[in-house]
């Protein structure tokens, strides 16, 4: 791996950001740079090699999912986990309440669509108590080695007003009896965790963490068990990029989470954490351009954990 070839591919993909479309339904997140492509790769040892726009800044939006669920299977472990939010993909889009209506009587099918994120913030409001933001920001912290990550506050002003999907799938579930928390309170999390800012050195140090299954280094403290870093990867591998999650397995083959920020964060076990942005989207929400790095590199080095 070196900076060099990284760069060659960042040109390569950049053109196909003009087939993609910023994130206008938060009206904040159409200000991005539409043609920005950035990305870091960060092998088991801890070296970086980045390219492109590797020093945008963006929020992280349902990437922060990926943290909500190794905090939640750490602190309630996965059978009260799973006794919530299901573990399987789904054919709809990421904010979909038809799922909610007629599978499971309201519990989501998995931890990374809204629903799912929403009511896993609830179990851990009814389990852990007060302060659960900055339990779970401080966790984030820990997990990209980045004690300086703040709020975009214009994002999250922007998240808060159009939210209102997200308040239909919380309060569903709450008349549901999925979920006994405050819906207000909720949804402060949720948004709030969606809003912080990132770069995509943040997201390959966490996907590096998931790569080594929650310990950087001999000797240094585990900030998660090998059974949730191996929940979580099985996660991201069928359900992390919404209902596109099947075609990029067939064509990537790693876990990944993405974010309509325009951030992918991507895992080939055991050797490289990576990091992405590309803010403009496909139809389905993913960086348009990150998947395509993202293609470029797996057939490149052999990446897919189906070869």
């Amino acid at each position: 791996m070196n900076a060099q070839l990284l760069n060659q591919m960042v040109q390569q993909v950049r053109g196909c950001t003009r087939q993609g479309k910023l994130a206008a339904y938060i009206p904040e997140l159409a200000k991005a740079d539409p043609e920005a492509v950035g990305i870091c790769v960060m092998d088991i040892a801890g070296h970086c090699w980045s390219a492109g726009d590797a020093d945008t800044v963006f929020t992280i939006q349902s990437i922060s999912k990926v943290v909500t669920l190794l905090f939640a299977l750490e602190h309630c472990g996965i059978q009260q986990v799973l006794s919530r939010i299901g573990a399987e993909q789904t054919a709809d889009a990421f904010n979909s309440i038809i799922k909610l209506e007629t599978r499971n009587s309201g519990k989501p099918l998995n931890p990374f669509i809204n629903a799912g994120a929403i009511a896993l913030i609830a179990l851990l409001m009814e389990t852990c108590g007060d302060n659960l933001f900055e339990r779970l920001h401080a966790y984030l912290a820990k997990l990209t080695d980045n004690h300086a990550l703040t709020i975009d506050q214009a994002v999250l002003a922007s998240e808060q007003h159009t939210g209102d999907i997200n308040r239909a799938l919380a309060y569903y579930q709450k008349g549901m009896h999925v979920f006994d928390a405050d819906v207000d309170q909720v949804l402060d999390v949720y948004f709030r965790m969606c809003s912080l800012q990132v770069t995509v050195k943040d997201l390959a140090a966490l996907a590096h963490l998931l790569a080594v299954n929650g310990c950087r280094q001999a000797g240094a403290a585990r900030l998660f068990s090998p059974e949730s870093a191996r929940c979580v990867k099985v996660l991201m591998t069928t359900c992390g990029l919404y209902d596109a999650s099947g075609w990029f397995a067939l064509e990537v083959g790693i876990p990944a989470k993405s974010g309509v920020g325009g951030g992918i964060l991507a895992v080939v076990p055991g050797r490289f954490g990576v990091g992405v942005v590309g803010p403009a989207l496909d139809e389905k929400g993913n960086s348009i351009a990150g998947i395509a790095l993202l293609k470029e590199l797996s057939s490149a080095f052999r990446w897919s954990v189906f070869a």
